[in-house]
This record gives structure tokens, sequence and C-alpha cells, in this order.
């Protein structure tokens, strides 16, 4: 049997990683990080041909090796594209930002399997399997998250990162057995065709929700996600908020999706858990004075956003709110990674540049527009767009997600939308602050002091900002991409 284009996404960079790391090695200290840089980007470029290539063709289209079964649908192949893309961008960006720190190689080789690997976990289609990629996913982002190993503060933010996700896999082991147990398969399709209700089924989708909801940060899950993403390299932190948590959203839904038929429930359940996000997630942004932890506590909320648009679709069969929930997944991943890249590069120049490895603050931003108009600019357009200001992405996907919401009709929903747009007002309290700070007239005694921005940083700035403003602007750019993702959604619960 021929292989499916498809699996060119997974296969080149997984087959980069060791080259990468060899690669890096061997080019001696003085060129390591430009050779493991350059690889790595070679790589997710190159993997980039056979994404075209499934985007043309049919899907969903199937692949099976004695157990292995990966299939491609709209789903995956969104998974895909905010992987490929925003790893594309940390890997740009990341050159100048670790030149000072030892073990390049290691980096570029973890960030490039851990793209291989989302995608993996974006196209399995048995339940083991689905487990397996999750598990080497949860595997490369813990080395990448204590990267900075010779600080306490990193290490002890991956040990808290490892400790939950380990605890969550270990649950989602026992949800799979008991649905083994039940149907005799792990097949997800087959098991969505004989799934009946059940308590044993009801059990294991708690399972699935809360073993898959530690890494997709739902509340109270979520606490190991503000030391990991303030303490990982700024690239890194943009990969966890941008596409790892969401890759653990996806997982949770392949798994109560083939349990949908046994319990109907699960719509409820995302729409109950997405408020609780929204709010505690703004709430704990309020709170902060760190950037990259601020940035962090929002993503809380957005994954409250994604999961309004997609319980509407579980709970009412509406294609329109699984699209509007995954079109924020898309916007999401890219205003988020602009902004922790953003923030990132104002770290670097600030503070790591001089050796000072404080975290970066909000009162560190002020007059920075004046010494780095590039970051000053990407971080407002990033904030403001997470904000949900018009017209850039982020207001056009929660807008697509509160259309879609209304279109149901019932009185609960409504009420939920306007709980989720007057969360969107909330956020600008925590986000004017910064875009505020950057713009002030004083200027801060870090800016003062601050070194020029590497020419390699401005790249995927530029990149992400343009996407931002251009898909705020023109939103139908996405949905040869959000559309079938959207009716796979929608599949899956039955709609």
């Amino acid at each position: 049997m021929n292989a499916p284009i498809f699996l060119g996404m997974i296969v080149v960079p997984l087959v980069a990683s060791p080259l990468i790391y060899l690669g890096g090695r061997l080019s001696g200290s003085s060129r390591s990080t430009a050779v493991a840089q350059g690889l790595a980007v070679v790589a997710l470029a190159l993997a980039w041909i056979p994404f075209v290539g499934a985007a043309r063709s049919p899907m969903p289209a199937t692949w099976t090796f004695g157990s292995i079964s990966l299939t491609l649908d709209g789903l995956g192949l969104l998974l895909a594209a905010v992987a490929l893309g925003l790893g594309l961008m940390v890997a740009l960006f990341s050159g100048s930002y670790l030149k000072a720190d030892l073990g390049q190689e290691k980096f570029f080789a973890m960030l490039v399997a851990m793209v291989g690997v989302m995608i993996g976990l974006g196209v399995a289609a048995d339940l083991f399997n689905l487990w397996i990629w999750f598990e080497a996913m949860a595997v490369c982002s813990y080395l990448l998250v204590a990267f900075h190993r010779e600080q306490p503060a990193a290490l002890e933010a991956g040990v808290k990162y490892l400790v939950q996700s380990a605890a969550g896999s270990v649950l989602v082991l026992f949800g799979i057995a008991l649905v083994f147990a039940q149907t005799g398969t792990l097949n997800l399709a087959q098991i969505a065709a004989v799934a009946t209700p059940s308590p044993l089924f009801l059990a294991a989708g708690a399972l699935f929700v809360v073993g898959f909801g530690v890494k997709t940060a739902l509340v109270p899950l979520h606490t190991w996600l503000p030391d990991a993403h303030s303490m990982a390299p700024s690239g890194i932190s943009a990969m966890l908020s941008g596409v790892v948590i969401e890759a653990g959203l996806v997982a949770m839904l392949r798994s109560i999706g083939s349990l949908s038929g046994a319990t109907p429930i699960w719509g409820a359940v995302l729409l109950a858990l997405g408020a609780i996000n929204m709010l505690i997630g703004n709430l704990m942004a309020l709170r902060q004075t760190q950037v990259k932890r601020l940035l962090a506590f929002s993503s809380l909320a957005h994954v409250g956003y994604m999961l309004l648009g997609i319980g509407v679709a579980a709970l009412a069969g509406s294609a329109l709110g699984a699209q509007g929930g995954l079109f924020h997944l898309v916007t999401h991943g890219m205003m988020k990674g602009l902004a922790f890249l953003a923030a990132g590069t104002l770290l670097f120049t600030l503070h790591l540049q001089r050796g000072d490895h404080a975290p970066l603050v909000i009162a560190d931003l002020a007059g920075a527009a004046r010494r780095y108009p590039l970051a000053a600019l990407a971080l407002s357009v990033g904030v403001l767009g997470l904000g949900g200001i018009p017209p850039l992405a982020g207001f056009m996907s929660k807008w697509q997600i509160f259309v879609g919401a209304a279109s149901v009709g019932t009185l609960a929903v409504t009420a939920l939308v306007i709980f989720a747009a007057l969360n969107s007002v909330l956020s600008l309290a925590y986000y004017a602050p910064l875009v505020n700070a950057v713009y002030r007239r004083d200027t801060s005694a870090a800016v003062a002091q601050g070194g020029p921005m590497p020419r390699s940083m401005r790249l995927p700035l530029l990149l992400l900002t343009c996407g931002v403003i251009a898909i705020g602007v023109w939103p139908s750019l996405m949905d040869w991409l959000t559309v079938p993702a959207g009716q796979a959604v929608a599949a899956l619960f039955g709609g």
C-alpha cells in the first residue's frame, strides 16, 4: 500500500531531529547554534511540502500499518498548520535568543521533534497511539521547559510540569482500559460505532477530560502553566501557549468524541469548562506584573473561547460554532506566539543581553517604542488582537464564535455569549497597560540601558504582525482550513 503524502509532515521533522543534534554537535562550539538553527529551519520548511500536497488531496486520508492507524481530516490538518507555522517562526527567532546558552543543538532538535509528534497526535485514529503521541509531546516539551537547567526556578517549573503531565497520562490510560474492556477495540471510529449508554463510558470520558485537560490547561488543572511559560525560553513559551495546549485539546476532542453516542453530555461539559476558564484566566491575569506570566494566564481565557465554540458544536451539532472555535485556535496561536516573541525580544534586549535573568515586568516596558519600535508594535498588535480589538484577527475569530453560539437560540447559550463578550472587555484591563507602557514618554531604566535588537528576531515578528492584521481584515483567508476542521469536529459529536 502506498503511503499517503501527509505522512511526510510527520516523518520529515522526526528524521531531521537527530540530524539537527548531530550537525550541531559535530560543527564545533563556534558554529553550533548557526548549524542547528539552519537545519531546523530547513526541516520545518521542507515539511510544508507534504502539507501542501495533503491539503490538496481528498480528506479524510487513512494509513494503517499493523495496529497503527493514522487518519488526516480537517482537524488534523489545522493542527499541523499551526504547529508548522509557529514552529518555523520560533526556529527563526531563537538563534540570537539562545546564543549565550549551551546545548542549542538539543533545543532545536527537540523543537523540531515536538512539531512532528504534535502532527502525529493530530492524525492518530486509535486511542493507544493517540496516547503515545501525547506522551512523546510531553517529553519533548518538558525538556524544552527545563532548558535553562542551571536556574533552580526553571527546574522547579519543569518538574511541576512533568509530574502533572504524568498524572494526567495515567488517568488517560485508565480511561483507555475502560473503553477497551467495553468495546474490545481502540480504533476511534469503531468505538464510536458500538458505544452505548453506560456508566463505564461516562467514567472513561471523565478520565479523558481530566487527563488530557491537564495539558489543555483546564481550570483547576492549570497550575503548571504559569511557571512553565514564564521560565521556558520565550520561543517555547510561544509554542506552549500557541499550539501545545491546543494539541491537548485536540486529543481530548478525539477521545470524548468517540464516546458521544454513549453519553451526550459533553457539549454541556465543554461549555461549563469554557466559562470557568474564561473567568479564572482573566481574573488571574489581572493580578500579574510579570509580562510572561500575564500572557500565560490569558491563555486560560482563550482556551475558554475555543471551548465555547466547540461546546456549541457538541451540544447542538453546529459546524459554525466549531468552525469559530477552531478559527480562534489558529488566531490565538498567531497572536499569542507574536506576543510571546515580542516579549522575548524585549526580555533579551533589556535583560538577557546583560547577563541579567530577572523577569520582564510591565514597568520595564516604559518608553520601549522609542528604542524598539518593531517589538513595541508587535507586542501591541498581539495583545490588542487577543483582546478582540477590530480589525485584528482575534476580533474576527471571537465574532465567529459568538455568531455560531447565538445561532443555537437557547437562553443558556445566549447568556454564555454575553458572558464571553464581557470577559473579552475585561481582558483589556490587563492588555491595555502593556500597550500604554511601551508608548509612554518616560523611559524606564531597563530601556535606557538596553542593548541592540538582533536582526534575526525581526522577521518572525514582522511576519506574524502582518498575519494578524491580514486575517483580521480578510478572515475568509482561513476558510480553507477552518471549514473542514469545523465539519470534522461536528462529525465527531454526531453533527
